[in-house]
C-alpha cells in the first residue's frame, strides 16, 4: 500500500534527492508467534482482534535503535482517539529530524500501546481498515514542508492554511483561486484584474480574496 505512493511525484524526487529518507517496516517481523501474528483476541470478549502492545514496544526499540543519537524525533499512533491533524501540526513535524508512524489495523490496539507513543492523531471522524492512509496523508503533508523538496522556497508559503499575519493578527487562509487560458469558457470568465498585466493590483486581489475565507489564531 506504501510502496506505491511513495514512488511517485513530489515524494520520489525528495527521496531521490537524498532530502528525506522512508522506511517501511513490516510488523510481523516482530511477531509474537511463530505464525507472523500481531494480534490476539481481546480480553472480556468483543468483537475483533487487538494489536498487541508486546509486538509493537519490541517494533519501537529496534527502529528507534537504527537512528542517529540527539535527534529530534517524535512517535506516533494514528488512532481515532488522536487530536485531528492540520496543517499547523504538519508545521510542527516538518521541524523534526525523525517520525516514526504506527499503523493501526483489525480492531485496533491494546491501549498500553499509547503508553509508548508520544502522541495520537487522526485525520477525521470517519472509519478506516487500517492506518496506512493516515499515514500517507501525514508524510506527504510534511513532506512538502521540508526546505528543497518544492521547486520554489514560496511554493509551501502561500499554500492554503498557511499561517500569515494579516493586520496584526495571526491568520491562515485558504489560497486565493487561480485560473489559466482560455480567459473565457462557456460563459464563465477569467476575472478582469488577472488580465489587466498590474502586479499590484493583482497582489490586491489575491489578498482580499483569500483574506474572505480566513481563520484568526488564537491562544487557549
Amino acid at each position: 500500500m506504501l510502496e506505491g505512493p511513495f514512488s511517485e511525484s513530489m515524494i520520489k524526487r525528495a527521496i531521490d534527492k537524498r532530502i528525506v529518507e522512508i522506511k517501511i517496516h513490516d510488523m510481523r517481523k516482530w511477531a509474537w508467534n511463530s505464525y507472523g501474528a500481531v494480534d490476539d483476541r481481546p480480553y472480556g470478549g468483543g468483537v475483533g482482534m487487538l494489536i498487541r502492545v508486546d509486538v509493537i514496544d519490541r517494533a519501537i526499540e529496534e527502529v528507534e535503535s537504527q537512528k542517529p543519537k540527539n535527534q529530534k524525533q517524535k512517535i506516533i499512533l494514528t488512532s481515532a482517539k488522536g487530536k485531528r491533524f492540520d496543517q499547523k501540526k504538519a508545521e510542527e513535524l516538518a521541524k523534526l529530524d525523525n517520525i516514526i508512524l504506527i499503523c493501526g489495523h483489525y480492531e485496533g490496539f491494546d491501549e498500553r500501546v499509547s503508553k509508548l507513543v508520544d502522541e495520537e492523531i487522526s485525520i477525521g471522524d470517519y472509519v478506516l481498515t487500517g492506518g496506512e492512509i493516515p499515514a500517507m496523508a501525514i508524510i506527504d503533508a510534511v513532506t512538502r514542508l521540508i526546505p528543497g523538496v518544492l521547486g520554489k522556497d514560496e511554493s509551501s508559503q502561500d499554500e492554503s492554511w498557511s499561517e500569515k499575519m494579516v493586520g496584526g493578527k495571526k491568520v491562515r487562509e485558504v489560497e486565493y483561486p487561480q485560473y489559466t487560458r482560455p480567459p473565457e469558457f462557456k460563459g464563465m470568465k477569467v476575472p478582469e484584474v488577472l488580465l489587466s498585466g498590474d502586479p499590484k493590483k493583482i497582489k490586491e486581489w489575491q489578498e482580499i480574496v483569500s483574506g474572505k475565507q480566513q481563520t484568526v489564531i488564537r491562544k487557549n
